[in-house]
């Protein structure tokens, strides 16, 4: 970051940045060679009940259904917590932040788990 700094190719708010000893703000728009950086997306997480028949996949190799299937179409990129197997339904985290989801995935970090088996 800091060379391209130097280089002159980072603007926020439509001027040039000089020194890399910047706050940037929630609200300044920055641009790296005219375009746009997109600002970080806060984190969310979700809760999604996953029917049976659905897997906890991005993409499926033999076509089946998965969960992002069936969420709407205007949530944001997301990630599964976990897994269920296609026969299973329950609950089902999804969230946009990949370190939120590895903390929670790590049996080191202590999140207790159940399952009902009926």
């Amino acid at each position: 970051a800091e060379e391209l700094i130097a280089a002159g190719r980072v603007k926020v708010n439509g001027k040039v940045l000089s020194s890399p000893a910047f706050n940037v703000m929630p609200d300044d728009v920055i641009h790296l060679d005219g375009t746009e950086i997109p600002p970080i997306e806060r984190t969310r997480l979700f809760l999604f009940h996953k029917p049976a028949g659905v897997v906890t996949t991005n993409r499926d190799p033999e076509g089946r259904k998965t969960v992002f299937d069936v969420l709407p179409a205007d949530l944001p990129r997301l990630m599964t917590v976990g897994r269920l197997d296609i026969n299973t339904e329950g609950l089902l985290l999804l969230t946009n932040d990949g370190g939120l989801s590895r903390v929670l995935e790590l049996p080191a970090t202590g999140w207790l788990r159940r399952y009902r088996v009926r």
